[in-house]
C-alpha cells in the first residue's frame, strides 16, 4: 500500500466522491484508510464516568485504499510510482508529471 498517514487524498467513488482530506490512519493489512471528513457515521454513545458526555457523535470510518487517489501539488489526483534516489532510498513520484510526492 503506497498511501500513508498524513497524505492528502481525494475520494474517487461512493457517496463522498470528490471530497478531499488528509489520511488520519492507514491499515495496510486490511487495505483501508481513514480520511478526515469523509465516510462519516453517526455513533450513539452512552455517558461513561463523570466527565464523558453521551450523545450522537460523528465518527470517521475506513475507506478502501482503492477508492482514494493521492493529490499531487501540480496535477491533482494521480497514481503513485516509485523510483530510487542517489542514496538508494525509495521515493514516491507522481505518474502524471513525474514530480516527487
Amino acid at each position: 500500500m503506497r498511501i500513508r498517514k498524513g497524505d492528502r487524498v481525494q475520494v474517487l467513488s461512493g457517496k463522498h466522491r470528490g471530497k478531499q482530506g488528509e489520511v488520519m490512519q492507514a491499515f495496510p493489512d486490511r487495505g483501508k484508510v481513514v480520511v478526515d471528513g469523509a465516510n462519516l457515521a453517526k455513533r450513539h454513545t452512552k455517558p461513561r464516568g463523570a466527565t464523558m458526555q453521551g450523545g450522537i457523535i460523528d465518527k470517521d470510518m475506513p475507506l478502501p485504499v482503492s477508492a482514494v487517489a493521492i493529490l499531487c501539488g501540480s496535477c491533482g489526483p494521480t497514481r503513485i510510482g516509485v523510483r530510487f534516489d542517489e542514496q538508494g532510498r525509495k521515493v514516491r513520484i507522481c505518474r502524471k508529471c513525474g514530480g516527487d510526492l
